[in-house]
């Protein structure tokens, strides 16, 4: 007997074409509020800053006038430009390392399921939510030389007593300290979920053929986190670099702008002496230097792969 398969009847082409266009209209409807969002409140002002960026713009006085290159111009001889850059850079040169290898230690830490690894997570994470100007605060008691804690435990050590946030050579160090305490936390979530994706497979291996817990970490765990590395490098370099609301409740720039970071000295320049043209061009130019950093790091992160 021969056996005959069905072959199921081919739908009309007008119901396939109604179908698909009722497809596009809801995708279209899921991604219209999104975009108008975008267009009014990232995109528009993304233009009209670009626009300002190349105008004489006070908040107060005169009406805008166009000046052309003169304010990117005048950025290249701004001496308190380039300090709040050299500020921002110190900050970051040595926050990235610092707050990389805590954030690893911390995920390895807490990566083995235990009685305590829940409670660790949670506390490690903590100050990832407290609010920056609550932190900020708690801090400057912390720092505070004749009452503060840290002091207060330096003394007990013999050791003498320093003024953190009112001396210029130790404003930025206290500075440092605040905000890998702030953000360590979030990134060591990432690492642990770079972790969690490495086979176990290749750790039994691994200790099958010999090797002891740091030859597997120098051989397994890092090169598979290479992805994950290079995700909270690039991140933390532009974190670092755009820092200004730690500054701005911790220090307020001082003392003498030992402090002042690039967006802390834009934020000045347009909200304080209100040259918002001027402060525009500062933005856009930072832009392109962390837009350059970020494909640098991008770049040579590939090539390691």
């Amino acid at each position: 007997m021969e056996l005959r398969t069905a072959v199921p009847a081919a739908q009309p082409k007008k119901t396939v074409s109604r179908f698909h266009r009722h497809e596009r209209r809801t995708a279209a409807g899921f991604l219209l509020p999104a975009l108008m969002l975008l267009l009014v409140f990232v995109f528009y002002p993304m233009a009209q800053a670009i626009v300002i960026s190349f105008q004489n713009y006070s908040l107060v006085g005169s009406k805008p006038s166009f000046v052309g290159l003169d304010n990117y111009a005048a950025l290249l001889s701004d001496r308190n430009f380039y300090s709040s850059l050299k500020h921002s850079f110190y900050f970051a040169l040595v926050v990235i390392p610092l707050q990389t290898a805590l954030s690893l230690g911390l995920a390895l830490l807490i990566q083995k399921p235990g009685r305590l690894s829940g409670g660790l997570r949670t506390i490690y994470f903590i100050p990832v939510i407290i609010s920056t100007g609550v932190a900020a605060t708690v801090f400057k008691l912390i720092y505070n030389k004749e009452f503060g804690l840290l002091n207060t435990f330096l003394k007990a050590l013999g050791l003498p007593v320093t003024s953190f946030l009112s001396d210029p050579e130790t404003a930025m160090n206290g500075v440092i300290g605040l905000g890998i305490w702030k953000a360590a936390g979030f990134f060591m979530i990432i690492f642990l979920a770079g972790l969690n994706n490495i086979p176990r497979d290749l750790y039994e291996a691994a200790y099958v053929d010999g090797a002891s817990r740091l030859q597997q970490f120098w051989s397994i765990t890092l090169p598979l986190l290479k992805r994950t590395m290079a995700f909270v490098v690039i991140m933390t370099t532009i974190d670092a670099i755009k820092l200004s609301g730690l500054v701005f409740v911790l220090t307020n720039g001082g003392p003498n702008g030992s402090t002042e970071t690039v967006v802390f000295y834009i934020y000045k320049l347009a909200f304080q002496q209100m040259q918002m043209g001027y402060a525009t061009a500062a933005a856009f130019a930072l832009f392109a230097i962390v837009l350059l950093i970020s494909l640098i790091q991008m770049k040579l992160f590939k090539e390691e792969q």
